[in-house]
């Protein structure tokens, strides 16, 4: 009989170690080199092989790249850099180009040699793509020769081999890859999120010319369309563009540019008469949305000159406290691009530089550059200190206001909002709000709820748009303090999410204009004040039914209007359908309510979710739709009216 010891020696002997051969373990676990397979993995395909052509610019070799979107659902990047070389890689016997796409870790970032700096992600980019495509075809114009091969899933099935002369004068690379429909949730590319990605990498990349077109023919789009990045002011023009539904508080763009042990800075800024403060940081053109050292510099920097200044200037008193800088940087939008050689990330999606010599480079030039501005602009230095100032004193006065809206301990006996009607069960994991609008709808949710795990607080009207408002009014908004009361966590500085009182925020407000509007500024509250809450996936908005429909004493929910008729497809048009359509939630009676929008087994709920990626975007489409300026807000609308499901006019 076998001991214990000769069975596991049995199950798990060497033949048991899977040795995964060449690319078969990124198409087994493709999470780990792209992150996921939902939308967010399939673009990012696109960025990989961009990112290639991209460090090409870098290395001053390469002016134009086109990225196409083929009919066939394909993706097509040309770039006119070196073309990735043909020839024989010594160590492999295979060309060189082939390597590139047939083995992980190989590229000519590594070495030193190739590139002085890259981005692409820890080097793996083109094999990776080729991995996950059904196929991919690669094109190297070099030396007059037009070079060709074509790999499925990850092989090799043609030898590279040359096709004929180039084009005169032409020279580049040219990818073509489909991908793998059996690894990605789904397939289909978006235009506008390729298009505000690399439209930002074409900012960060000072005269690279970066187009997008999309070639897939359809009823809404009978004709291709093109639209072209190419910005010689790099990221001063970045600033600007962010900034464009802003008031500016001074006409020119800060910028500082320098290089400093071995790292290559610029940072460009400017104020906004608004209050919320976006400064967008980037690591060899690849974005960091935690920040990092070189964020930590750019801070440091600008709290420190402007203080020395305005002490120096006598624009505050000795005996003033310092301004902080939360309130030097009120208002201010801000790009702080480096480039580094050996870069160093803390975790594998990039998130956070963690390069300690980032930190003096940055601070070193900005200080430097930023005081010799000063001195030289001193009608902006002062208005940015004015505005520093009026920000410290309503922080001082929201400092009394916030006091005052944080929780008590439940020894203190409480504190909740007096409208809240809140849930029996104590687990926050088990426990969801719903934020309605309107105390009728109010006096519904209360009557339909789950009353052990669902709390429901009704709010009056529409809350303060706080894209418009300081801190301090904020923060005496009775509606707003509510909400933060009832959420527990405290905001900003004070945020803590482990004090969270419910698992699920539910946004629920009317299927209509008014509803989407109230709907939007609590979003826009959450975003600028807790925006962790939608980062971990806590904020949801319901969907209410638009129409009832009753035939023969059987009832039937439809959500939008092509639910309506497929209904109407299923039971049949006669006289004996009732259809009647919901103008708000005050229409439905507490049964009514509970079974189409509340009960957890039948609602519709859509998850908020934050594309880390695109955060500068995220901003601006708040600025364009809370900001002050009503012209950019009606060019959005109408722009993007045709993706609009429900219209109430």
């Amino acid at each position: 009989m076998a001991n214990e010891n000769d069975m596991t020696t049995a199950e798990y002997g060497a033949d048991q170690i899977q040795i995964l051969e060449g690319l078969e373990a990124v198409r087994k676990r493709p999470g780990m080199y792209i992150g996921s397979t939902s939308a967010r993995g399939l673009h990012h395909l696109v960025y990989e092989i961009v990112d290639n052509s991209v460090d090409e610019a870098l290395a001053g070799v390469c002016t134009h790249i086109e990225v196409t979107l083929n009919a066939d659902g394909s993706v097509t990047v040309v770039d006119d850099g070196r073309g990735i070389p043909v020839g024989i890689n010594h160590k492999s016997g295979r060309p060189a180009v082939e390597v590139v796409f047939t083995v992980l870790h190989a590229g000519g970032k590594f070495g030193g040699g190739g590139y002085k700096v890259s981005g692409g992600l820890h080097g793996v980019g083109a094999s990776v793509v080729n991995a996950l495509s059904d196929w991919l075809e690669v094109i190297v114009d070099v030396d007059g020769k037009r070079y060709h091969q074509r790999y499925e899933k990850g092989h090799v099935v043609s030898d590279l081999k040359v096709i004929g002369d180039s084009e005169p004068g032409r020279h580049g690379t040219t990818v073509t890859f489909l991908p793998d429909e059996t690894i990605f949730e789904e397939t289909v590319y978006d235009f506008n999120t390729l298009k505000q990605r690399l439209r930002e990498m074409a900012f960060l990349t000072k005269g690279l010319r970066i187009s997008l077109t999309d070639a897939r023919i359809s009823e809404e789009m009978p004709e291709p369309r093109t639209e072209s990045f190419h910005y010689e002011g790099g990221i001063k023009e970045y600033v600007q563009y962010l900034n464009k539904h802003q008031e500016a508080l001074y006409d020119k763009i800060i910028y500082c540019e320098g290089v400093k042990n071995d790292v290559q800075v610029e940072v460009a800024f400017q104020h906004n008469n608004g209050y919320n403060e976006g400064c967008y940081s980037f690591v060899n053109n690849i974005t960091t949305p935690e920040g990092g050292t070189h964020l930590t510099g750019f801070r440091n920097a600008l709290t420190k000159t402007f203080n020395d200044y305005a002490k120096n200037m006598k624009l505050v008193k000795d005996s003033d406290p310092s301004l902080s800088g939360e309130d030097l940087r009120e208002g201010l939008t801000a790009i702080i691009s480096i480039k580094i050689g050996e870069p160093q990330f803390e975790g594998q999606t990039k998130q956070k530089l963690g390069n300690s010599e980032a930190r003096g480079a940055v601070e070193s030039v900005m200080t430097e550059q930023l005081t010799i501005f000063l001195e030289q602009n001193p009608a902006i230095a002062k208005m940015i200190i004015d505005k520093a100032v009026m920000a410290q004193r309503a922080r001082d006065a929201a400092r009394k206001a916030r006091d005052l809206t944080r929780r008590k301990s439940v020894l203190e006996g409480g504190g909740l909002p007096g409208k809240l009607a809140d849930c029996s069960d104590k687990d926050p994991k088990n426990c969801e709000i719903y934020i309605v609008e309107g105390d009728s709808a109010g006096g519904s949710a209360k009557s339909a709820r789950d009353r052990a795990t669902q709390a429901i607080l009704p709010l009056r009207g529409k809350i303060l748009n706080v894209e418009k408002a300081r801190l301090d009014r904020i923060l005496g908004n009775e509606e707003i303090k509510s909400m933060i009361t009832a959420f527990g966590t405290g905001i900003h500085e004070d945020f803590d999410i482990s004090k969270l009182r419910y698992d699920k925020i539910i946004i629920m407000t009317d299927a209509d204009v008014d509803g989407a509007h109230i709907a939007t500024l609590m979003l826009t509250f959450l975003y600028r004040f807790m925006p962790e809450l939608i980062r971990q996936g806590h904020v949801y908005l319901a969907q209410p039914p638009l129409y009832k429909v009753e035939r023969n004493k059987q009832v039937w929910y439809a959500y939008n209007d092509d639910e309506l008729n497929q209904i109407m497809v299923q039971i049949g048009r006669d006289g004996n359908n009732k259809v009647q359509r919901y103008k708000g939630l005050g229409e439905m009676d507490a049964e009514q309510l509970w079974e189409t929008t509340m009960d957890p087994e039948k609602r519709v709920l859509l998850r908020v979710h934050i594309d880390e990626e695109s955060a500068s975007e995220i901003d601006l489409t708040f600025n364009t739709l809370m900001g002050d300026q009503v012209e950019p807000r009606r060019e959005f609308i109408e722009k993007n009216a045709k993706y609009v499901r429900n219209l109430d006019i």
